[in-house]
Order: structure tokens, then sequence, then C-alpha cells
């Protein structure tokens, strides 16, 4: 069911329950006011009946309705009595076969205190209400006083009421609904017109965004929300297009390589020397394939939150020794130096494979674009574990610092330089799966590449 005609019914049921709470309030307030004012006139009628029987020496006077002050003017309309202390009519209004207009127990009754009964009354239509009290002639002797009407026009009053209520109940109900219907509409109007634009939205038209209403309310709320969802999907789409082209610009040299080389050696005229230097080329390809596609796929996980890390307690200062001594040999074989700073009694809970890996990428960076001494160093930094590769050289260009850990992302624009441009994107990757960041400085001819990690875990490394 559309929420659109839910609101509707919603709304009729809240009008239909508050017709009837209003109409049962105006009927029990219109009820009591009518027994208010019965009630009074009946009081009144029997103080006055009381003051005849008071001014009287002889006996209670026999009655008729016109001489008392505010009496009924026919005896269907109203009633007066006045009876002894047993119950017994000794003056009436009504006719002598009614009998007496109190039971006995209605006597008792008022002869403590005035009551008002309500009841059927035999010379009278329909049902009665009736005033009985106390009274006492001149000789003291003791009477009892009773006043009554006719509720006919009471129920008459309140039946016409009623009808009005089942007459008017059903058209206010309808006419609610409508209304109900109708601003139900227009509260959705912004839904519609979000829902218009979204199924025009593609990635052809990846940048057109949902219409915001004016109102500063909910459904505006939620329009920001999907907009900013479609941000980041777009951010994330565009990123994928970014990364499968320079994938493609990457793989595309290596196969191209391999393909030639193969075409060479499978030519006649090649001596077998020649064929040998050949594989040995295109098996060098291969190896930069195969690391290509790692690192790839070390990307692609990480994009999906899926980069998993072992942690374990290791020694920094060990980890430190160990990328130096993978690298040492190349860099003598350059004529440049690794040595390893740092505290050896720092030691944390990480994952080895992955931050040698991330410390050997940027050794690797420190020896294809850097000058002379390389430094490895881990300290523990307040809250923060920091591991730092540095080295002289000509360092980042300006501007670069901040996208040197992007994906593909090499000094030279050309992409003539070695790698893919993938090393630097991978210590970021190790980094945040661990919960730290990676960031690279360049000042006065010392180029810094640093991973901060927190230092949850961090203890004093144990001894031998």
């Amino acid at each position: 069911m559309p929420i659109r005609v839910r609101l509707t019914i919603a709304f009729a049921a809240a009008m239909f329950l508050i017709v009837l709470l209003a109409g049962i309030f105006v009927y029990l307030r219109v009820s009591a006011d009518l027994n208010d004012i019965i009630d009074d006139a009946l009081q009144a009628r029997a103080d006055d009946l009381s003051t005849l029987v008071q001014s009287s020496d002889s006996g209670p006077p026999p009655l008729t309705a016109g001489e008392l002050a505010g009496g009924a003017s026919s005896i269907e309309e109203g009633f007066f009595q006045i009876l002894t202390a047993a119950g017994k009519p000794i003056s009436t209004t009504l006719q002598a076969s009614a009998g007496a207009a109190l039971t006995h127990q209605q006597v008792r009754a008022a002869l403590r205190r005035p009551t008002i009964f309500h009841g059927t009354v035999r010379g009278i239509e329909g049902e009665a209400r009736s005033l009985g009290e106390i009274a006492h002639d001149a000789r003291g002797r003791t009477y009892i006083v009773v006043a009554g009407a006719s509720t006919d026009d009471r129920h008459e009053a309140l039946e016409n009421l009623s009808r009005t209520f089942l007459a008017g109940a059903p058209l206010a109900l309808l006419l609610a609904s409508g209304l109900g219907y109708l601003l139900a509409g227009r509260a959705l109007a912004p839904v519609r017109a979000m829902r218009g634009r979204a199924e025009r939205i593609t990635l052809e038209r990846s940048g057109d965004r949902l219409p915001l209403p004016a109102a500063e309310d909910e459904l505006r709320e939620l329009g920001q929300t999907l907009n900013t969802m479609l941000d980041r999907i777009e951010a994330g789409l565009t990123r994928e297009r970014v990364f499968v082209a320079d994938a493609s610009h990457e793989l595309r040299t290596p196969l191209a390589i391999l393909k030639a080389e193969l075409e060479l050696a499978d030519r006649p005229e090649r001596s077998g020397a020649d064929v040998r230097d050949a594989l040995r080329s295109a098996r060098a390809e291969v190896d930069r394939l195969a690391q290509l596609a790692a690192d790839l796929l070390v990307i692609a996980r990480s994009d999906q939150g899926q980069l998993q890390i072992a942690p374990e307690s290791v020694s920094l200062a060990e980890v430190l020794e160990r990328v130096a001594g993978r690298f040492r040999r190349r860099a003598e074989a350059s004529g440049r130096e690794i040595v390893v700073e740092g505290a050896p009694d720092v030691a944390a809970d990480l994952d080895r494979f992955r931050i040698e890996q991330a410390l050997g990428n940027l050794v690797e960076n420190a020896l294809r674009h850097g000058e002379g001494e390389i430094r490895l160093s881990a300290r523990h930094d307040g809250s923060r574990v920091v591991l730092e590769v540095a080295d002289r050289g000509p360092g980042f260009a300006a501007g670069f610092a901040e996208q040197a850990f992007e994906r593909f992302s090499r000094g030279d624009a050309g992409r003539s330089g070695e790698g893919a441009g993938l090393g630097l994107a991978i210590v970021r990757a190790i980094a945040v799966a661990h919960g730290g960041e990676a960031m690279a400085m360049s000042a006065d001819g010392v180029t810094v590449l640093r991973i901060s990690l927190p230092a949850g875990g961090v203890r004093a490394a144990s001894g031998p």
C-alpha cells in the first residue's frame, strides 16, 4: 500500500478517534448540564413547597402546580407531593390513583438528607427525576416534600445531539481524509522528485544529484545523505577507472617487450646465444609481470578492506636489520651504505611479513631515486611507533610529496622511470591495515619516508 494511502488511513483513524472521544465528552457534558438544570429547578420547587408547609399550622395545604413559584405548568411536565414520615401521600398534584412518588427506601433516604431520585412515577409520562427533603410545619410535625419533573425533554435533547454527531461525523471524517490525502501528497512531493532524478542517474550521468527540498527537514537530510553516498560511489568509480587504466598502461610495456623477445627468438636466423638472451629477457619481463600482479592484488585487497594482517611480537631493531640485510649488497654495488638506527629495546605486535614488505619498498624507493647513505630507524614516540627510511638526494618535486603514496604515482609524468608506481601505495595500504598512516617529507636535501603506527602492544623487547 502506498505511503500516501497509509498516511491518509492513519490520519482518518486518528480523526475518527478524536471525533468519537469529542462526541462522548460533549454528550456526557451536556447530559450533566441538563441534570444540573433540572436539579436546580427541583431544588427551587422543593424549597417553595417546604415554605408552604412551614407556614401552615393546620396541616399540609392542598397543592396545585400553579400556586408554586417556578412550578410546572402542567401535570405532565412536573408534580409535587407532601408525604408523612411513613411515606403516605397527604397532598399531591398527581392523580389519587398514582400513590406515593417515593418508595419506602427512598423515603428513608430523604429523611436523612435531601436526595435526588430517578425512575418512573405513575401519572408522569416517561421517566421522572425527583427531589425529596424534610419539611416541618408550624407545630413541628415532620413531612417529606417531593418535587419532580419529567426527563423526556432531556432525553429528546440528548437524542438530537447524538443524531447530529452521527450525521456530522462521517462528513467530518470524509473531509479530514481528503485533506490528509492532499497534505500527504504535498509532503511526499520531494520524495517523488528525488525518485524521478534517481531513475535518470547512470554511469554516463554520474554527476547528477538528487534535488533537495527547501525545508530543513528529515527529507532534506535524507537527500543530503544520498547525495553524499553518490559522491562516494562516483569517487570510487573514478578511482577504479583510473586504476584499470593505469594497470593497463603498466601491463602494456612488459607484455610488448615479452612479445617482441619471443618473436625475435622464433626467427630461424637467430643463434642459440641470441635465443638464450631473448629467453632471459622474457623471463625478466615475466618476473616483472608477476610482481606487478602481486602488487595489484595487495592494492585490490586493501581497497576491499580484505588485506589481512597477522600480528605477532617482533623486535623493531631485528626487523630493521633483516630489511637492511636484504638490500645491503645491492647498495654496496652502487657505492652506497645502509645504516640502522633506533632503540634496540622497542618491540610491538605487528605483522612481520607486511612490515618488512613496507620497509623493503621504502628502501627500494631510496635506492632507485635517492642518493647517499640510507638510514633506517625506529622509535617509540608517545602514543605512536614510528619507522623511518631517510636518504639524501633531489627529493620529491614541488607538491609531489602529498601524492607520493597514491597508486601509479611517479615523479616523472611520462612514466618513463623504473617501477610501476605501486611500491609506496602498498606501504600506505599496509600502514592503514595496521591502523596507522604513511607520509613523505623533503627538506634540506634529506628525504624521509615515515610509517606511523598506533602504540598499542608496544613494550620493551625481551633479551636474548
